[in-house]
């Protein structure tokens, strides 16, 4: 499949997203950042454009790894990303906090840098608590009566919701990164224990999920939400 480098990196994902390793792979944010072509960001990880094409070439032939398509109803995406992303990380988020706080007590007198990954870790966990929460029982639900009876309701604009959504997301991002950053991209030093090893693996998992979580909402279901909300409001 032939690879459009003017189109944006969501929707590159979007129509296959067995991409989004790829972009993993050279370090290229397609969630937080998706709305750029490919042009644009192919520099990010220092690769050259050509050399992402081919890879993304080749990642069209593997399996798209998506739970549910990109034509399905809002309402379905977003009851899909809570029973997907959301349960996961509220399992999750605990589980890893307590592995952190381990980490750093145990080997934070030789890792100084631990105390950071903690305290960024801490942050993104309190961040995301009341975002997952407002989505949950507030957004996704207005989403849900506004595409069912194709009219406005009492809810009021997306717009101002998903740029919030969408800021909140971006600040997770970024103490994410802050966390690969100060692990060497998870890597594990020669005195890790098991307990380091498994913090190490369970915050790149849970990173490479909230890629996944993030673009969903950010280049597929807001859009499509705000998309929505323009049509009713014109007719």
């Amino acid at each position: 499949m032939s690879v459009d480098v003017s189109a944006t990196l969501g929707d590159l994902v979007t129509e296959n997203p067995a991409r989004a390793r790829v972009f993993e792979q050279y370090g290229i944010d397609y969630c937080c950042h998706g709305e750029r072509s490919l042009t644009e960001a192919a520099g990010d990880g220092g690769a050259e454009l050509a050399e992402v094409v081919q890879a993304l070439e080749l990642a069209a032939t593997a399996a798209a790894p998506t739970r549910v398509g990109v034509s399905a109803e809002n309402a379905v995406l977003a009851h899909d990303i809570v029973d997907t992303h959301h349960a996961y990380m509220w399992e999750e988020m605990p589980r890893l906090q307590a592995l952190v706080e381990k980490v750093h007590t145990v080997h934070g007198g030789r890792h100084p840098e631990l105390a950071r990954v903690r305290a960024a870790y801490t942050e993104a966990v309190a961040a995301l608590d009341p975002h997952m929460t407002t989505e949950e029982r507030v957004v996704f639900p207005a989403i849900s009566r506004v595409e069912k009876a194709q009219a406005l309701t009492a809810f009021g604009s997306f717009v101002e919701p998903v740029a919030q959504l969408r800021a909140e997301h971006d600040a997770v991002g970024v103490l994410f990164r802050e966390i690969r950053t100060l692990t060497g991209g998870y890597a594990a030093p020669e005195d890790a224990c098991n307990s380091y090893r498994a913090m190490l693996k369970g915050l790149e998992e849970m990173e490479l999920d909230l890629h996944e979580h993030i673009h969903k909402e950010n280049n597929i279901l807001f859009p499509r939400v705000l998309e929505l909300e323009g049509r009713l409001t014109s007719e």
